[in-house]
């Protein structure tokens, strides 16, 4: 593919879809987003302590950290961050418990969402103004933070602080190129690859789908893929409402793809009895072994953070595009994103909630790569890497885009019996119509 000017293109996709403007960060009281965040830069909730929970560990914690370093020093607030792998179970026990969070980030808006519904969290506007958020951040971005409270009134409850895209296929570049092997465009290409691979003594695809409460979610990421591949925009929309049932022809097709790939043990490093017990962290470590233990690893950007020190991208790691099945729905790109909601309403949590609508807190993050920031206030500069460039080259040429499937469930579906159901059926223990039938049957009542 033509490659465009670097890291331009992931800003004009965002800024293309969600109408964002550009404004710079402000650094004198009056044109900061809250008085609370003028406030922390001056210095007055110096000692202060803010807690934010969420899933982000290993890597993906340290990064959080970095990038927040700037924010803590220059305003003394301390932001202690409580990494879980379990987040979306220990979230409700704390909350249900009375321990909850100051601000929590939540990978799924269903789960979010939920506890907007119950009155957990603080309707923003109550300190912030939504015209100046929507100076940074698009109107795409704002529909998603804003659900129905407890009193069913919508309200923007939650910012949307990092993106990522998920439709990309990763391999080991050097040992890729030094076989000779090309990066497929087509389905079949990519089909026609993993044989190739298969005949010179290889196995094509790395793949673990263990995320300790969470298991199953990368599973539920192939799946809408697929379903994005093979059937119309109105029919993925309609799935992660309710409206098209698990036990659709159209559902059950996508998964049956995937099961093609997954459960042929020549295809999956460690056979399709290793998936359920990799870690989707740890799935990718065989890539980078001499030989490679495997060639591909579906997965979205933030899956550099990783790859083992020292790898260089372009280098030693590089990805292409998951190539469309049916050429009637053109090129779809899957995403998700991180949703930052606030449970406990005081100045000092205002003003970090404020400073999470700039672009400004994903900096070092974007420089250290596995993060796109939907913010248009940004310093182009700052992404430091050039997958960032071609994912952004990617989402560029999209025909279409839609956030992860599973997150716009409701939580009992999309962070529960989704996942639940397809770990349950890639370990054996269920086959497909009843995993499909257990996960429709746990969509709430409406």
């Amino acid at each position: 593919m033509k490659k465009i000017h670097s890291l331009m293109t992931a800003m004009l996709i965002f800024c293309m879809v969600f109408g964002a403007t550009s404004v710079a960060f402000a650094q004198d009281g009056d044109q900061y987003a809250t008085p609370e965040l003028a406030a922390a830069f001056a210095g007055e909730y110096a000692g202060t302590v803010v807690t934010v929970d969420g899933p982000f560990v290993d890597q993906d914690e340290v990064l959080f950290y970095e990038t927040m370093a700037s924010f803590e020093e220059a305003t003394g607030i301390d932001i202690q961050y409580i990494g879980n792998k379990e987040f979306e179970t220990s979230i409700a026990i704390r909350v249900d418990g009375g321990d909850a969070p100051d601000i929590a980030d939540f990978p799924q808006p269903g789960l979010f969402s939920g506890f907007a519904a119950s009155g957990d969290l603080v309707d923003l506007t109550t300190f912030m103004d939504l015209e100046d958020v929507g100076t940074r951040l698009g109107q795409g971005w704002i529909e998603l933070g804003t659900v129905p409270g407890a009193d069913g009134t919508s309200a923007y409850y939650g910012i949307v602080e990092r993106v990522n895209g998920k439709s990309f296929v990763w391999y080991p570049k050097q040992a890729f190129d030094a076989m000779g092997y090309e990066v497929p465009t087509t389905w079949d290409e990519m089909t026609a690859l993993m044989d190739l691979m298969v005949s010179d003594g290889y196995t094509p695809w790395c793949i673990g789908i263990e995320s300790g409460t969470a298991t199953g979610w990368p599973a539920t990421d192939w799946v809408e893929e697929i379903m994005l591949r093979t059937t119309s925009l109105e029919n993925y929309d309609k799935w992660t409402t309710g409206e098209l049932k698990f036990d659709s022809p159209e559902v059950k097709n996508a998964i049956q793809i995937m099961s093609d790939i997954w459960f042929n043990d020549a295809y999956v490093y460690g056979g399709r009895e290793s998936i359920v017990s990799t870690g989707f962290g740890d799935a990718v470590a065989p890539m980078f072994t001499d030989p490679p233990g495997c060639f591909l690893h579906k997965q979205g950007n933030f899956i550099t953070s990783y790859f083992p020190e020292g790898t260089v991208a372009g280098e030693d790691y590089d990805f292409f595009y998951l190539p469309g099945i049916d050429e009637a729905y053109g090129s779809p790109v899957l995403g998700g994103g991180d949703i930052f909601g606030m449970f406990n309403d005081r100045p000092e949590v205002r003003a970090v909630m404020a400073y999470f609508t700039y672009g400004e807190h994903l900096k070092e993050w974007m420089a250290a790569g596995g993060a796109i920031a939907p913010q248009s206030d940004i310093d182009l500069d700052w992404y430091g890497d050039p997958i960032t460039r071609g994912i952004g080259e990617i989402m560029l040429n999209a025909t279409a885009s839609r956030f992860d499937g599973s997150d716009l469930m409701p939580s009992e579906v999309g962070a529960g019996s989704f996942w639940k159901g397809m770990t349950d059926y890639v370990s054996g223990t269920i086959d497909l119509d009843t995993a499909v039938q257990e996960i429709d049957a746990a969509w709430p009542a409406k």
